[in-house]
């Protein structure tokens, strides 16, 4: 991210209604949004939730205080876009993690030591190269079946590298809350590499 963008001198310009400085933002964010926007989106509804934040931003800047990341502020506006969409699908994001088994813990034993330990991952040698694509596909697969709430967080977090302060402020819950969903997230990730290294398959 060029930190140019988020100097008071620019965000100034922004506010001012430079669209030459408006165009910079949207070259620079668009590709981040659109795969915050995906996560929650099939493609078509992704692109079309970011050209409305992209329109709601561009009214609503001169009123930007600068008291979050201007990035920060644009992902909200697009996840924001994005659950209103989800909503009129009858579908909503629930951001408090649900009691459920956490996806490792049948490899531990009461001790808290491994009782199945992770298989030892080789990521080189010709062997590698060939699985590589594959592992590719399934792991697409799998954050495909991840629940929302969990894959939004890991992009924001995993992906992206937004602070937890931001993420937390951003999805208005709290940092135990985004730290179990980021938690499963990985697990499930985790869980997935090393049964595809021990069987070769998804």
């Amino acid at each position: 991210m060029d930190p140019t963008l988020e100097s008071p001198e620019f965000i100034e310009r922004l506010r001012q209604g430079d669209r030459v400085a408006f165009g910079q933002v949207v070259k620079t964010h668009h590709n981040m949004l659109l795969a915050t926007a995906r996560t929650l989106l099939s493609a078509a509804d992704a692109e079309e939730a970011v050209q409305d934040a992209w329109i709601a931003a561009y009214r609503a800047i001169a009123k930007f205080e600068g008291r979050s990341l201007l990035r920060t502020w644009l992902t909200r506006i697009v996840i924001n876009q994005a659950r209103m969409m989800l909503r009129k699908g009858g579908r909503e994001i629930q951001f408090n993690p649900i009691d459920e088994r956490a996806p490792l813990d049948h490899r531990f034993r009461d001790d808290g030591h491994w009782d199945h330990p992770p298989q030892h991952w080789d990521l080189n040698g010709p062997d590698a190269l060939l699985t590589r694509d594959e592992l590719r596909h399934c792991m697409e697969k799998t954050l495909g079946k991840m629940p929302d709430n969990q894959r939004l967080v890991l992009e924001l977090r995993d992906l992206q590298g937004m602070d937890f302060d931001d993420i937390c402020n951003m999805l208005d819950v709290s940092a135990s809350n985004v730290r179990v969903l980021l938690h499963r997230a990985r697990a499930r990730l985790f869980e997935l590499v090393d049964h595809f290294q021990e069987t070769g398959e998804c």
